[in-house]
Parts: structure tokens; sequence; C-alpha cells
């Protein structure tokens, strides 16, 4: 029984930290595009809003779940790793988005913004999803 108390609160503060850092991730992205993020994406549906904030979580998806795995049943120094990870990870997805939009002709953030499809998007959303699979590989 003691067991799966510990289980279901570990679960709990994992979750916890994944939630925090998710809401994070939404934040940023919501200052790198104009407008509102969550006006864009729910009520005028923005595909490209959608693509690019799904990029990030799913990206955010990968370290925390690798970070866990690593933690060897230390609730402690496994919750202190996946935080601190999930912060790297987003830093290192906000870097990517200002090198893209840098490099690129216009404004990412504008792009992002239009309601036709764009492939710069499609570009940005992929570097977000590297970079996690990245720093999930330097994690293990």
């Amino acid at each position: 029984m003691s067991d799966l108390l510990n289980g279901l609160l570990g679960t709990l503060a994992y979750g916890a930290v994944g939630l925090v850092l998710m809401t994070l991730g939404f934040v940023l992205v919501d200052v790198a595009t104009p407008g509102k993020l969550r006006d864009l994406i729910w009520v005028e549906r923005n595909r490209n809003a959608a693509v690019l904030l799904c990029s990030g979580l799913l990206g955010i998806g990968v370290i925390l779940t690798t970070a866990i795995v690593i933690s060897d049943d230390n609730l402690a120094l496994g919750l202190l790793n996946t935080a601190v990870y999930g912060v790297i990870g987003l830093a290192l997805m906000s870097l990517a988005f200002v090198v893209i939009d840098a490099v690129t002709p216009g404004s990412l953030g504008e792009v992002i913004c239009t309601e036709e499809g764009h492939p710069g998007v499609w570009v940005s959303a992929t570097a977000h999803l590297v970079v996690s699979v990245i720093i999930a590989a330097a994690i293990s």
C-alpha cells in the first residue's frame, strides 16, 4: 500500500511540475505572437498558432518524460531534473524561435498570426521538436 501511495504522490508532483512548465511554454508562445494566443487558437481557429503551440507542448513532454524516466525512483532528484531540464528546454526553444525569426524575412510572430497556412511555422515547430529531442538525448 505504501508503494501505491508513493507512486500516486510522485505522479501528482510530476504532473504539477509538468503543468507549470506547459503554462510557461504557453506564455512564451503568447509573448512571441502578436495578439492573444488564446484568442488566435480558440476564437480565430488559427492553425499556424496551434501548430507552434503544439510543437512546444510536445517538446516539453519529451523532455519531461525523459527526465522522469532517468530519475531512478528518487522523487526529489527527479522533480529537480524535470524542472531544470524543462526550463532549459523552454529557453532553447525560445532561442530557436528568435534565431529563425532573425535569419528569415519578415516577422515570424506575424506569420504565425496569418490565417493562411505558412511553411515557416512548420520550420519553427520542427526546431522546437529537434531541440527537445537533443535535450532528451543529453539527459539520458
